[in-house]
């Protein structure tokens, strides 16, 4: 059966992955809008990736998506293809933050984009505010009295990838056993057959429509999720809408002059900074290539662009994630190698969306088709907030299970409406 998925970035690229692993190719077509490919936070995000700072709900696809990074790393030589490690994860107390831990008790890392906290408060540690001089911290981080550094992961449990060359190697995988890329292109129609099941979709590429047998559809568009779907099945949005939200985030990569604080062997660090001074929680990622990647900004009222590749950084926001680097660096003496800025999907309730939508919830598909999903229908996944690389390749796998009705390798049961 045919599968025709919306959008192109890792999670779109994940399970199109695992379905040619799982035996489908030829009848499975990608459609991606921009005219560049992952151009917003599967190309832009920090890549970080973490095992177990999920809470109940995602923590059997947390699980499962770390392995399968460390899996596919493993097969396909991942530390030198897209930058695959595993880091020291530390949290970093500048000083006059003492008085602010108060306000970030009892409130989870999935609420930080919404709450103004950041995620290291989801990893299991009991982290104390006193500094530990014995905690080894990166050569590029400029210490300050009255500072603290607590270790939030060091065991194996937290890692990152860049982000755009390991969706790039997805994508091409897939590829090379025949799924088709449609770029850049939209899906303009949904046919049903006499019996109103799904049976086609009308796509656009090239000012030049076509007509693809489609009986299973997936959308994975991120942010533009809820957009797409409202398109394409009008009447069942007006019922039921998929609560998926927009969190803007602005982002630097710089590298150092002194390549001696950015080229040690070790030096894949994840630092998660507390507020204070900074005025917000920064996250600080130093990577296998010697790059510092800067991040943190972010925006729940900044209006989501009509493509991914619309998006234009703000200039004052950027000279901002500058201040922190020469913070953080206690210099001034580095290259800024990239800007960026992406839109991240979030639920109200932190969460994602990685389900089937029901014949209750979607009137397009039929109680024919079944629950499982493997005879047709429609899916979604999307709402995976600052966890969209780390949850990605499980998202993928057990997306591509749920399509093709085969049993699933993670509990998924909390991850539908609320």
């Amino acid at each position: 059966m045919a599968t025709v998925i919306i959008g192109a970035g890792i999670v779109g690229v994940s399970t199109a992955y695992y379905l040619a692993e799982n035996g489908a190719t030829d009848d499975v077509h990608l459609i991606e809008t921009t005219d560049k490919l992952f151009a917003s936070a599967s190309g832009y995000a920090g890549g970080f990736m973490a095992r177990d700072w999920h809470a109940p709900a995602t923590a059997s696809l947390a699980a499962l998506s770390f392995d399968q990074h460390a899996a596919l790393a493993a097969k396909h030589d991942g530390a030198s293809r897209w930058g695959y490690a595993l880091s020291t994860a530390l949290s970093y107390g500048v000083p006059g933050t003492a008085d602010d831990d108060k306000r970030w008790q009892g409130r989870r890392g999935e609420d930080w984009l919404r709450q103004g906290t950041s995620r290291s408060t989801s990893a299991p540690v009991d982290a104390t505010p006193a500094s530990k001089k014995d905690v080894k911290t990166p050569a590029w981080l400029h210490r300050k009295n009255g500072d603290r550094v607590d270790v939030l992961a060091d065991d194996g449990t937290a890692g990152q990838v860049e982000p755009a060359p390991f969706c790039q190697f997805l994508l091409d995988s897939c590829r090379a056993r025949g799924v088709k890329l449609h770029q850049p292109a939209r899906v303009t129609a949904v046919e049903k057959d006499a019996a109103g099941r799904l049976s086609s979709v009308t796509v656009e590429e090239a000012g030049k429509p076509t007509v693809l047998p489609c009986t299973r559809l997936v959308i994975t568009a991120g942010a533009w999720t809820p957009r797409v779907f409202a398109e394409l099945f009008p009447e069942e949005a007006a019922k039921r809408d998929l609560p998926v939200s927009n969190y803007a985030g602005h982002s630097l990569v710089v590298r150092t002059n002194d390549t001696a604080k950015t080229e040690e062997a070790d030096n894949c660090f994840a630092l998660f900074a507390a507020g204070g001074s900074l005025q917000y929680c920064p996250e600080i990622f130093g990577r296998a290539n010697g790059t510092l990647y800067l991040a943190g900004l972010n925006s729940a009222t900044m209006p989501l662009p009509e493509r991914a590749s619309d998006a234009t950084p703000d200039p004052a926001l950027l000279d901002d994630l500058k201040a922190t680097c020469r913070k953080v660096l206690g210099s001034d003496d580095y290259e800024v190698l990239r800007t960026g800025l992406c839109h991240r999907p979030a639920t109200p309730w932190g969460a994602p969306l990685v389900l089937r939508l029901l014949d209750e919830q979607l009137a397009a598909t039929s109680k024919e088709q079944g629950a499982t999903g493997g005879a047709g229908g429609v899916f979604a996944a999307a709402g995976h907030g600052p966890w969209g690389i780390s949850l990605g390749p499980g998202t993928g796998m057990v997306l591509a299970e749920l399509v093709q009705g085969r049993p699933l390798s993670a509990d998924i049961s909390q991850l539908g409406f609320h």
